[in-house]
This record gives structure tokens, C-alpha cells and sequence, in this order.
């Protein structure tokens, strides 16, 4: 399987259900795809979450090549889960796992 950020449910039956899992990260980077994105649901309808990672003049990278842009971006991410699953129930026991 190929990398994504925030997989799909059927992403981690797979890996259960198999004896090796391999991540297939050897392969070019795909721009304006899944790979470092991914919608959530939120009070307000859906909203991105997005994993921003630098993509200028390296159209042929390989997925386990990919760098993360330096900004806030974890702070602004954290706080969009928090506000869309903060009250939810069990998010409290959970969210040092996140």
C-alpha cells in the first residue's frame, strides 16, 4: 500500500488482516491527491486537514523523500481536530495518542 495521511478504515483492515504490510513509498509523489490530505467531518460540515509538505521543483520525489513545509501547520491542525471532535465522546482519553 501507498502512504496516505489520516487513512481511509479499510487502510487498517487490510493491515490486519495480512501477515507483512509493506508501505510502497519508493514510487514519485503525487501531487493534489490524498497523499497529505484528507477531509474530516466537523459540527460545520467537512473541513481539510492537511498535511502541507514541500513540493516545488521536485516533481519526481518519492513519496519517503517528502519534507514538511516549516510553518504552524501542526498547531492550525490540532486545532481544527479539537474543535470538530472535542466534545466527542472518549476524545479526552484519546487525544495524547494524537
Amino acid at each position: 500500500m501507498q502512504s496516505s495521511y489520516i487513512p481511509w478504515k479499510g487502510y487498517f483492515d487490510i493491515d490486519r488482516a495480512v501477515g507483512t504490510f509493506v508501505l510502497y513509498d519508493d514510487v514519485q509523489y503525487t501531487r493534489r491527491d490524498w497523499r497529505n490530505r484528507n477531509r474530516i467531518k466537523t459540527p460545520h460540515g467537512h473541513a481539510m486537514a492537511d498535511d502541507p509538505v514541500e513540493v516545488k521543483g521536485k516533481f519526481l520525489q518519492k513519496i519517503k523523500d517528502n519534507a514538511h513545509q516549516r510553518s504552524a501547520w501542526a498547531r492550525c491542525h490540532w486545532r481544527t481536530l479539537t474543535g470538530a471532535y472535542g466534545k466527542a465522546p472518549f476524545f479526552r482519553d484519546l487525544k495524547a495518542r494524537f
